[in-house]
C-alpha cells in the first residue's frame, strides 16, 4: 500500500459538486490503474478529465507519481490555462506541466465529445511510434486501431502553435500515434480511456513481439480489417470500459482504496 503520509490532503468530497467528485474519483482510479498495468513514466505524462458542465478539466500535479494520485490531489484548470483550484502542497508547490497542458487543453477545447485524454510514453508505444508503418493490423485487437491518426514530431510540446497541427492531424479520431513520442487516446469517458490505452499498449507489444520473430507475418485482407474495425465502433457495440470499470474499481479497493480520498 502506498505511503502517502507526507501528501495527506484534505478531502474535497462535499466541497465540490457531486459530478466533479465522481470525475475526480474516476480519474484518480485511472491514474492508479495506468501505474498498475505498466503505463506510467515516473512523474511524466498525463490523463485529464473534463469537469461535467464546465469548460474546465482535471489533471495531475507535476511531481506526483501515478500511484500517489488521489481524487483530492488533482488540479482543476480551464481551457485557457488558468488554474481554478489547486491543493495546498506546502513546500512541494506542485503545479501543472506545460507540455502536458498544451496537448490536453487543445483537445478538450476543440472536441466537445471528448471527456478524457490520456497520453503515454511506454517502451512499446514509443517503439511503434518510430516505425514508418505505424500500427499494423496483425491481430484482431490491432484492427480496432486501424484508423488511428498520426502526428509528426515537432519537438517537446511547449509551443501553443502546435495545437493547430495536432488538432488537424487528429481530426475526429479517438486514437493518435505521436510520431517518435508515444500514444494518445481521447474518449468520451475515463473508463473508456483506460480500456483504450490498455488495448493500444497491448497492440504495440504484440506488434513488437511479432516483428521480433524474424518470420513472415500473415496479413489480413484490407476489407476484413475494415469490417473488423467497424465492429469496434460505438454504434455497433456497448461503450468500451462500461462493463469492466466497476470490476477495476473493486480491484483497486482491494489493493489500496486511498485513490478515492
Amino acid at each position: 500500500m502506498t505511503d502517502q503520509a507526507h501528501l495527506k490532503l484534505p478531502s474535497l468530497k462535499g466541497v465540490v459538486s457531486p459530478e466533479e467528485w465522481k470525475a475526480r474519483v474516476d480519474l484518480a482510479a485511472c491514474y492508479r490503474l495506468f501505474d498498475l498495468y505498466g503505463l506510467s513514466d515516473l512523474t511524466a505524462n498525463h490523463i485529464s478529465a473534463r469537469v461535467p458542465g464546465e469548460n474546465a478539466f482535471l489533471i495531475n500535479p507535476y511531481g506526483m507519481l501515478y500511484d500517489e494520485i488521489t481524487a483530492s490531489s488533482l488540479i482543476k484548470v480551464d481551457e485557457s490555462g488558468e488554474v481554478l483550484f489547486t491543493p495546498d502542497f506546502g513546500d512541494l508547490n506542485y503545479g501543472i506541466n506545460r507540455a502536458g497542458y498544451v496537448i490536453h487543453s487543445a483537445i478538450h477545447a476543440a472536441r466537445e465529445d471528448v471527456g478524457c485524454v490520456a497520453h503515454t510514453h511506454t517502451v512499446a508505444g514509443m517503439a511503434v511510434s518510430s516505425l514508418a508503418e505505424g500500427i499494423l493490423p496483425l491481430n484482431q485487437t490491432a484492427m480496432r486501431f486501424a484508423s488511428a491518426a498520426y502526428h509528426g514530431f515537432e519537438g517537446i510540446v511547449l509551443d501553443e502553435k502546435e495545437k493547430e497541427s495536432l488538432l488537424r492531424d487528429m481530426g475526429q479520431e479517438s486514437y493518435l500515434v505521436l510520431r517518435n513520442h508515444g500514444l494518445l487516446v481521447a474518449t468520451s469517458t475515463t473508463a473508456e480511456a483506460f480500456n483504450a490505452m490498455h488495448r493500444f499498449e497491448q497492440v504495440c507489444r504484440a506488434q513488437i513481439a511479432s516483428l521480433s520473430c524474424g518470420r513472415e507475418t500473415t496479413m489480413v485482407p484490407a476489407e476484413i480489417v475494415e469490417s473488423t474495425r467497424r465492429n469496434y465502433l460505438p454504434d455497433t457495440r456497448r461503450p468500451f470500459g462500461l462493463m469492466e470499470w466497476p470490476a477495476m474499481l473493486r480491484k483497486l479497493n482491494r489493493i489500496d482504496p486511498s485513490y478515492a480520498e
